[in-house]
């Protein structure tokens, strides 16, 4: 196993464009939650989701670049400029590659090009509709851009995408195939199609009135997520690489999970059987004690069953020494894809800076999620060695991913 430390980090998100303001607004306790801007919508039961604020792309990128993009490949985009020009790399085309991670790719353009289309004529589909809504295309305009010949994967395993896709760069990294990788995830799936379904299978909060204090994990009012928007992206290097290139290395991927619960396409194994099993995968790979990690960014939509299980599971796995836990979702939203990357990131600053990020909204813990520090609606200060972030996903998929101090 190769030594893979972390030399850039980007992020575009409900509380801030770039990592610095990020990180502020998250220990701040400002919430990204509002009533949708993205369109109206009035007629929908739930109305209100964690967009990028005040988002205008021809601030970041190029006309040509815009037309041809949905708004999660903009995401990626800039979050993996924001990394790249941190790591002041020097790309090496064929050893240097890329893995996307996102859940849904194009899925709004697709609703909303089936809008235009019913009911009008062929020319409402614009020549490039594929290339916008293909979840690989996001990689493939970085790597035109940046010259980057390396690996190029997407992967798409639901809310754990972006956590597997730090897992899938370490491993081509440590099979030899490049020298640095590009970790990114993104999404954006705001669309009436997208809430209904999920609004209808009651998976999300209905506080319409109440947009800011809606994201609720681990409180026992909390009545499901809330959709959030965004990227995240992380510049992954051998040690040896960034030490010869003069690098500042902002911490190391010290152990990634990966693992399926082999029981219901929605609902988690009401054991918590596939997240144990994960958590402690990644801390095998580690080499660490469960009880040096000091914090763990939860998995923590505010769903009922997900928030009780994964904090049972936690309880299994650290037993009596139990971590910092807090899901930062209750001011974001749910990334999905991209949460996997920022939630990285969170962990990597609350390393940095000995800060723990709140659990906004959390005024009464659960009783099936009592026991636990949640860090609840005020950051703490913490020194911590290592951290843990949890990402789970439809399809039972589990991933856990541990970072350390460099």
């Amino acid at each position: 196993m190769k030594k893979i430390v972390i030399t850039g980090m980007g992020a575009v998100t409900p509380v801030g464009v770039g990592v610095d303001a990020y990180w502020k607004n998250i220990t701040d306790g400002v919430s990204g939650i509002d009533t949708i801007r993205t369109f109206d919508p009035g007629e929908l039961a739930v109305q209100i989701a964690g967009e990028v604020k005040n988002f205008n792309p021809s601030d970041y990128l190029p006309k040509d670049l815009i037309r041809k993009t949905d708004p999660f490949m903009q995401y990626a985009y800039i979050a993996a400029e924001e990394a790249l020009k941190q790591s002041k790399l020097e790309i090496e085309p064929q050893r240097t590659g890329i893995v996307m991670g996102t859940a849904m790719s194009g899925i709004a353009t697709i609703a909303y090009t089936q809008d235009a289309l019913s009911g009008a004529s062929h020319k409402k589909v614009g020549p490039r509709f594929i290339p916008k809504i293909l979840g690989n295309i996001a990689a493939a305009n970085i790597a035109i851009d940046y010259n980057i010949q390396g690996p190029s994967l997407t992967v798409s395993t639901a809310c754990s995408s972006g956590g597997d896709a730090i897992n899938t760069a370490c491993m081509c990294i440590n099979a030899g195939k490049a020298d640095v990788m590009l970790a990114i995830g993104a999404e954006s799936v705001l669309c009436p199609l997208v809430i209904y379904s999920l609004a209808n299978a009651k998976a999300l909060s209905r506080r319409n009135d109440s947009p800011s204090s809606a994201s609720r994990p681990f409180d026992v009012t909390r009545d499901g997520f809330v959709i959030g928007e965004g990227g995240g992206a992380l510049i992954l290097e051998t040690e040896e690489h960034a030490l010869a290139r003069g690098a500042k290395i902002l911490g190391v991927i010290k152990g990634c999970g990966n693992t399926g619960d082999a029981y219901h396409v929605t609902a988690p194994h009401p054991e918590g059987r596939g997240a144990i099993a994960c958590m402690q995968q990644a801390i095998e790979e580690a080499g660490i004690k469960a009880e040096e990690i000091g914090y763990i960014n939860a998995h923590g939509t505010a769903t009922n069953k997900g928030d009780s299980v994964e904090t049972s599971a936690i309880k299994k796995v650290f037993k009596e020494n139990l971590p910092y836990v807090s899901s930062t979702k209750g001011a974001t939203g749910h990334m999905m894809g991209a949460g996997g990357i920022t939630e990285t990131i969170t962990c990597v600053k609350a390393i940095e800076t000995g800060v723990l990020p709140p659990t906004i909204n959390l005024n009464e813990v659960d009783p099936e999620c009592a026991g636990i520090d949640f860090v609840a609606n005020t950051a703490k200060k913490a020194d911590i060695k290592y951290a843990m972030s949890n990402a789970f996903g439809f399809g039972g998929q589990n991933s856990s991913i541990i970072v350390g101090k460099y």
